[in-house]
C-alpha cells in the first residue's frame, strides 16, 4: 500500500470513527436518530449496531495502514496518516454541522425518547 492510500484509508477512519460517536452517544441516551438503517426513527439499538459498525470499520482501516507502513509498534505515532484520520475527523464533524443546522434531521419531537407511562 502506497503513502497515499494509506492517508486516504486513515482519512476513512476519522469519518468513520466520527461517525460512530452520535450514534453511540444517542443509543446511550435512548432517544431517536437518523441512521440509513432505520431512517429518521431509528431506535436506541438500531443507533448502538450503526454506531458499533462504523467503529469496526474504522479501526480496521486503522490496522491495515498500520500493517502497511510495516513499522514496529510505537514508531511514527505522529506521521502523516494521523494527520488525515484528524482531518476525516474534522471534516465529518463541520459536515454534520452544517447540515444538522440547514436540514434539521434530527430536530423534534421523534428525537426524544416515548414515555413508558
Amino acid at each position: 500500500m502506497t503513502a497515499a492510500r494509506a492517508r486516504t484509508g486513515a482519512f476513512v477512519a476519522g469519518v468513520l470513527c466520527a461517525n460512530s460517536l452520535p450514534h453511540l452517544a444517542t443509543a446511550v441516551a435512548g432517544r431517536r436518530h437518523l441512521t440509513p438503517i432505520g431512517g429518521r426513527r431509528s431506535s436506541r439499538w438500531i443507533n448502538a449496531a450503526w454506531g458499533a459498525a462504523n467503529v469496526a470499520g474504522g479501526l480496521a482501516l486503522i490496522a491495515r495502514s498500520a500493517q502497511s507502513a510495516r513499522e514496529p509498534r510505537g514508531a511514527g505515532r505522529w506521521d502523516s496518516r494521523l494527520v488525515a484520520f484528524d482531518l476525516g475527523a474534522a471534516v465529518f464533524a463541520a459536515w454534520m454541522a452544517g447540515s444538522e443546522a440547514v436540514l434539521r434531521g434530527n430536530w423534534g419531537d421523534d428525537a426524544a425518547p416515548r414515555s413508558r407511562s
